[in-house]
């Protein structure tokens, strides 16, 4: 038997995103979202589910399926509300959202441009950034650590993105996945000197772990760091292998004030998919 599920799926800096119309039991999105994702449905990095909103001020409550908090997502629903809305070529709308992952409201404002939907998103602040070396695999890291109410960001800098390289990181999201109980691990492995970002993300409950494309949450946590370490604010264009994100962060005081990502969502698909009950 197979059950009819009615999705979007967007490509926010080629990190493709399912979203789901279709009304199903919270205990259920985890399943749902495994099968959709997967190489032989619909295909993406990630699932969320399109809600009705608890708070009158928002448009809409965006769910994700492992319960995390997600830019990128954020800005495909608002790309989404605003193309149904009829926004037009070079337009402004902006939209509140309720986001899993956050108990703030989410601001997204967003611009027609040709068939693409540019959206600045106003990112959740970090409740705290550390730097700390840890003992790791014999040797010693440097790490920064940025902690948010239900997930962890570490930002390590590195030379080059390796083989070596990234199967630490990979081992190490794993790790912290079972000793912190978060609901979703990043390791974001930066370079400086470009400014180049490879983000993994493991979301524990899903089991699922991306080296992502283009990670507007991992982008929003550089940019604090970056603001945190510099004492004041930063404009950076971070690149990604799917393109580019701009992060805009203020810190006063060694207490960040603002945080926001910019980007470039394509609404690529709509339509059904049937997936085994």
């Amino acid at each position: 038997m197979k059950r009819e599920i009615d999705f979007i799926k967007f490509n926010p800096t080629q990190n493709m995103t399912i979203l789901v119309k279709t009304n199903y039991p919270v205990e259920e999105y985890e399943y749902i979202a495994s099968k959709i994702m997967s190489y032989d449905s619909v295909y993406a990095e990630q699932v969320g589910f399109i809600e009705k909103p608890i708070n009158n001020k928002a448009t809409a409550h965006l769910q994700m399926a492992g319960g995390e908090f997600c830019g990128n997502a954020c800005m495909a629903l608002a790309a989404f509300i605003a193309s149904e809305k009829g926004l037009k070529q070079n337009d402004l709308m902006e939209i509140l959202l309720e986001v899993s992952g956050t108990d703030r409201l989410i601001m997204c404002q967003v611009r027609r441009n040709s068939d693409e939907y540019y959206c600045q998103v106003t990112m959740p602040i970090p409740k705290q950034i550390e730097q700390r070396t840890i003992k790791y695999d014999g040797d010693d890291l440097d790490i920064i650590i940025v902690r948010y109410h239900e997930f962890i960001h570490i930002v390590i800098e590195v030379e080059e993105f390796s083989r070596t390289v990234r199967e630490k990181a990979q081992s190490l999201a794993k790790l912290l996945g079972v000793t912190l109980g978060a609901n979703l691990i990043g390791i974001l492995l930066y370079k400086s000197k470009s400014d180049e970002l490879a983000p993994l993300i493991y979301v524990p409950h899903l089991d699922s772990m991306i080296w992502e494309r283009g990670c507007g949450s991992g982008t929003a946590s550089l940019g604090a760091y970056l603001a945190w370490k510099n004492k004041g604010e930063i404009v950076a264009k971070i690149r990604q292998p799917g393109g580019t994100i701009n992060v805009v962060a203020n810190c006063h005081e060694e207490e960040l004030t603002s945080l926001k990502i910019e980007g470039s969502v394509g609404i690529v698909a709509q339509g059904k998919a049937f997936i085994d009950v």
